[in-house]
């Protein structure tokens, strides 16, 4: 279904930052000296390399492109490769959205992905031998971020469930929780302590166990930029954006629901659900229209971000919960 709505668009992007993160900091600038800023490495921090090291290519070069499913279609031109690599958010290296360069010292080898929690089968596996185990494909997705813009990539990847399955999950779980790396020496980001690093998000089982819930290793026939989350990120293509977490090193079962990182920093503008819906705006603007990546067109945004006819009924019997946040 489509609806429409007069535009209520009157902010510019850069006003889209959550208000508590400004009211955060000065509070805690004023309460802390600047000793609370050094902080002891904490688990789960990658290896920090060196420039070279991190600019080195992937070495999974050689299993793209995959092959492409084309049960999954888009109604509108894939996004230019330039304007999706070079247009980020990725705010552990900066809340600008040119942070393509800085991105570039993240090290993405050695990388390992630990799979814990309510499994049978509780492991830690490298990157490239996660790749071994898994069948890539690429689908085509719609991309939309709770700031009003979008893109359509050529996503790689597997579904998420083929990981789940893997470590055997427990009938007592509910919910899925990412976490991304920690590392301020490398992610200069992270250094903003009034963020609650590291990047956490969350799903419920059913929602994991959908056909579109996809992580990520490459785009464009190649693999992942570090910028777009390398080695491993989520999509969730009826969801904004900022439930596609990046650079995932924990994926954790469990029967407590995750708080995510915006969640946690306003939870008043950004909900555990995060469906699209035009007809709920945010707080601070509209949600009836997109502008597309690259352009000035401005799009009726769709309802589920076009994906109804896979994830509407996921929701059924939660009319009490805020779906659309």
């Amino acid at each position: 279904m489509l609806i429409k709505r007069k535009r209520g668009w009157e902010m510019r992007e850069s006003e889209a930052t959550p208000e508590a993160v400004f009211h955060d900091r000065r509070r805690v600038v004023q309460a802390m000296g600047f000793g609370a800023l050094i902080a002891a490495a904490m688990p789960g921090d990658i290896t920090v390399g060196t420039a070279l090291a991190a600019a080195e290519p992937d070495p999974s070069a050689g299993l793209y492109p995959a092959k492409r499913n084309e049960h999954y279609t888009l109604d509108r031109p894939i996004t230019d490769e330039k304007l999706s690599t070079t247009y980020n958010n990725y705010y552990e290296f900066g809340s600008q959205k040119t942070i393509a360069s800085e991105a570039q010292a993240l090290p993405i080898r050695p990388w390992t992905v630990t799979i814990d929690g309510m499994v049978a089968k509780p492991m830690t596996l490298d990157i490239d031998d996660l790749l071994k185990r898994v069948t890539l494909e690429e689908r085509l997705y719609r991309h939309r971020c709770v700031e009003a813009w979008s893109m359509a990539v050529p996503w790689s990847g597997f579904p998420l469930k083929a990981l789940l399955d893997i470590a055997e999950p427990l009938g007592s779980a509910k919910f899925v929780r990412f976490e991304t790396f920690q590392n301020p020496k490398v992610a200069s980001g992270q250094k903003q302590f009034w963020y609650p690093w590291p990047y956490i998000e969350g799903l419920t089982m059913t929602e994991a166990a959908s056909d579109l819930a996809f992580l990520v290793t490459g785009m464009y026939g190649k693999p992942v930029p570090r910028q777009d989350g390398a080695p491993l990120r989520l999509a969730l293509p009826w969801k904004y954006g900022f439930k596609s977490i990046k650079s995932i090193i924990k994926v954790t079962l469990t029967d407590q629901r995750p708080v995510g990182f915006w969640e946690k920093l306003q939870d008043s503008e950004y909900g555990f659900w995060a469906n699209v819906n035009p007809a709920v705006p945010h707080p601070r603007w509209s949600q009836a229209t997109e502008r597309v990546l690259g352009s000035d067109e401005r799009r009726p945004t769709l309802i589920w971000n076009g994906y109804g006819e896979y994830v509407a009924q996921l929701y059924d019997g939660l009319k009490s919960e805020r779906l659309f946040a």
